[in-house]
Order: C-alpha cells, then sequence, then structure tokens
C-alpha cells in the first residue's frame, strides 16, 4: 500500500514529458472563392520548434501520435511560395504568419466544392523540432465565400500611378505642375482604410522592403518603428464590400520640387480593426490582447518616383528590343568582384529602369537612370540576397512608358574564399 501510494505521489509532480501542443488564432477564416485573400495568424508555445513549410489541402489525415494533423498527399492544392512568406517570430515564443492564398489554390478548392466535395480547405504549417523532437503540424481551416463583408479586410493589390497613363516615374521640371496622382487598391472584406501620404526627399535614407509593408502585416511589437517621412496628407474612410476602390492622392500643391533629383511618393496603410481576422493572443498565451489585421497585405507596396530636372523628347515609336551587352547570359561571376550591368542605349529614351530578381522572380533591385547612361553597377550586398540572379533593362518614354525592353539573362554568383 505504501508502494502503491508512492508512485501516485510521484506521478503527481513528476513534469509532463509530452510537448506542449502549438496552437494558432484564429483556428478558423472565411476566404474568397474567387480571388486572392491574406490573412494574419499567429502561433503559439513554440518553445523548442521553427517554422518549415506551409501547405493547402482539400483534406487531414493524423499525423504520428501528438504530432497533430497534417496534409493528405492525394489532396494539396499548392504551397506557400517563399516570396510571399511574410512570417517572424514574435511575442511570447510566438509566430506570425501572413497567410497569403493565391487565387490558384482558391480556384482548385472552388472546383472541388463544385464537384460535390466538401467547401472548407485547410491550410496546414509544419513546426520543426530544434531538439530531435517529432514534427508538430497546425490547421487552420478555410471556409470558401462570396468575398464580403465576413471575409478579413486585406490588399491583394496596389497599383500607384501619374495621372491617366499607367506610369510610376514621372520626370518634371520645379516650375511645372505635376499631375494628379492615385492609388488603385483591391481587396477583400470591408472595413476602415486608414493611412497617410509620405514624400521621400532628395538624399534621404531610402525605405527597406519592410518600411513599405502595411502595419497590419508586421507583428505587433513592430508596429510603429518602420521609417517616417514628410506627411503630404491623411486619410480614413470606410470600405463596402465591392473589392475594388480608388483612392485619390494628396494636394500636388503640397509636393516639394525646389530642389532637383528623386522624390519618392509612398502609400503608408495603417492597422484597422477587423473581427472578422483579428487574432486574440490571450488565448494562446503569444501576447496581452488581440493583434487588429485590417488591411493586412503580403506584399510591400509600390512607390512613385518624380525626378525634378530636364526632360527628354516624347516618343510615340516603339523601337527593337534593347540590347544587352555583359555580363552575359549564364555566366558564372566571383562574387569579390564588383558586377557591372552594361547594356546599349536607345535613341528615344528618357531613361531607363534595371530589373534585378532571384531566381524565383522576387525582385532584389531596381534602379533608374537618365538617358546617357548604360552601366550600373550593383552594390556590394547583392550577393548576399542570391546565389543566382537574372537581369534586364527597360527604356522608358518621358511618362513611364516602356518603349523597348531587354529579355532577362541570368548568372550565377561564385562565393570564393
Amino acid at each position: 500500500m505504501i508502494r502503491i501510494s508512492l508512485i501516485i505521489l510521484l506521478l503527481l509532480i513528476a513534469p509532463p514529458c509530452f510537448a506542449q501542443t502549438i496552437a494558432v488564432n484564429p483556428k478558423g477564416v472565411n476566404v474568397n472563392s474567387q480571388g486572392a485573400t491574406t490573412v494574419f495568424l499567429t502561433f503559439g508555445n513554440l518553445r523548442d520548434y521553427r517554422p518549415a513549410e506551409a501547405t493547402w489541402c482539400g483534406d487531414l489525415i493524423s499525423a504520428a501520435p501528438d504530432q497533430g494533423l497534417k496534409c493528405n498527399p492525394a489532396s494539396i492544392y499548392g504551397l506557400l511560395p517563399s516570396r510571399y512568406d511574410r512570417s517572424r517570430r514574435s511575442g511570447n515564443q510566438a509566430y506570425t504568419d501572413i497567410m497569403s492564398i493565391p487565387p490558384s489554390v482558391a480556384r482548385r478548392a472552388y472546383q472541388a466544392a463544385v464537384n460535390g466535395e466538401d467547401s472548407r480547405f485547410f491550410y496546414v504549417r509544419r513546426f520543426a523540432s530544434t531538439t530531435g523532437g517529432p514534427d508538430q503540424y497546425v490547421d487552420v481551416t478555410c471556409r470558401l465565400t462570396g468575398g464580403g463583408a465576413r471575409v478579413p479586410f486585406s490588399l491583394t493589390d496596389v497599383k500607384l500611378l501619374f495621372g491617366k497613363e499607367e506610369s510610376q516615374v514621372l520626370f518634371a521640371e520645379a516650375d511645372k505642375p505635376l499631375p494628379p496622382l492615385r492609388a488603385d487598391i483591391t481587396y477583400t472584406g470591408t472595413g476602415r482604410l486608414k493611412g497617410r501620404w509620405e514624400v521621400v526627399l532628395p538624399g534621404e535614407e531610402l525605405p527597406d522592403e519592410r518600411d513599405l509593408l502595411t502595419e497590419a502585416t508586421l507583428p505587433f511589437e513592430e508596429r510603429g518603428l518602420q521609417k517616417r517621412y514628410t506627411q503630404l496628407s491623411r486619410f480614413n474612410l470606410f470600405l463596402p464590400p465591392t473589392g475594388r476602390y480608388t483612392l485619390p492622392g494628396p494636394d500636388i500643391s503640397r509636393l516639394p520640387r525646389k530642389v532637383e533629383g528623386t522624390y519618392l511618393i509612398l502609400l503608408r496603410i495603417e492597422a484597422s480593426d477587423d473581427r472578422e481576422g483579428d487574432s486574440n493572443l490571450t488565448t494562446i498565451n503569444a501576447g496581452p490582447d488581440t493583434v487588429h489585421s485590417g488591411a493586412v497585405a503580403g506584399f510591400s507596396l509600390p512607390v512613385l518616383r518624380y525626378v525634378i530636372g530636364g526632360i527628354g523628347q516624347n516618343v510615340n515609336a516603339i523601337t527593337a528590343g534593347l540590347q544587352l551587352i555583359l555580363p552575359r547570359d549564364n555566366v558564372q561571376l566571383d562574387a569579390r568582384r564588383p558586377i557591372d550591368f552594361t547594356w546599349v542605349q536607345v535613341p528615344q529614351a528618357s531613361f531607363y529602369e534595371l530589373e534585378v530578381q532571384d531566381a524565383e522572380g522576387k525582385n532584389l533591385l531596381f534602379a533608374w537612370f537618365r538617358s546617357g547612361l548604360r552601366s550600373y553597377r550593383a552594390p556590394s550586398w547583392l550577393k548576399e540576397k542570391a546565389e543566382i540572379v537574372r537581369w534586364r533593362v527597360i527604356a522608358k518614354d518621358q511618362n513611364g512608358k516602356a518603349i523597348s525592353e531587354s529579355g532577362f539573362r541570368s548568372l550565377r554568383l561564385i562565393k570564393t574564399k
């Protein structure tokens, strides 16, 4: 009898040997059946786990004991592309995940529902143990809807434009007025669109990729830490569940033009209340309160540029394809040495745009040059961003319309000792 009592006592006071279950909030969301949807998710109780791949599927099966539910390999709709992965550690042993559902996944789920299958589908994150233990799978239920008021308020596309032309770079003179600007916004759900227009003056530190994210896309402890610039105007308006809205830009008379150089106009979107997509951190021991995620977006917002100075000639004719010179296609280069991109000039061009991407098509670098320049030395940090990069050059007229462009060339950066 004494021995049995001792065993029971030891079982009561012994620490648990099982891993604490990773939790997520929200656990289920409504999503647009006819397009993209973005949802702010928070995972809690991570402890000794790191996030791995994320998968969408139409059916779940049991993983090994105490590992949760994982996707049935026969029902996988797609994987979260790395270029859309905005997730990172945050808060109290938590993990902020921006679930950007592409239209292709929503289309497959919709087709399955039309064929009589379950109208729900699932988003599953795998978490790998850092101590050699078993992996954990955490699922979120996605319910197909029409994309109206009951879907999280998320931005799925934003275009910034000058005037009626689809130009993002404008050359102007100090004594002439600039055309009005606007933002064409595509979104899901309904909610308040709050934010401001800002301008980056010549010589100021440029915003990086995270500075261009909407506030609702950031973990709660990073909000308010993005770089701030000269404010032009503010806006606070309600967007009905129509999916599209054109936001007027600031008063053109407020745009600075006294100093020659390149100015950047930024659209800064602030987080707003959204009960359909808010994360309640208290339910998963990840933080002190609810994180509002209205106007979440899985991408960096674009910028507009205007250059004060001389203007090139206006042309309407489309020239032949722009010719690249160096580096040659598929060449291998020593990452320790400078990389110079060179091309053949286009006589009618007002300026050139150089675009550099990684192997998956994620933009790494944009650069703009006045007509007359035909070379650019890449910054030293490029070799840290990717091993394989591809690049091209686009010649544009004074309104930013492409008049000639090259094809993409690829190169490999070899890191030697």
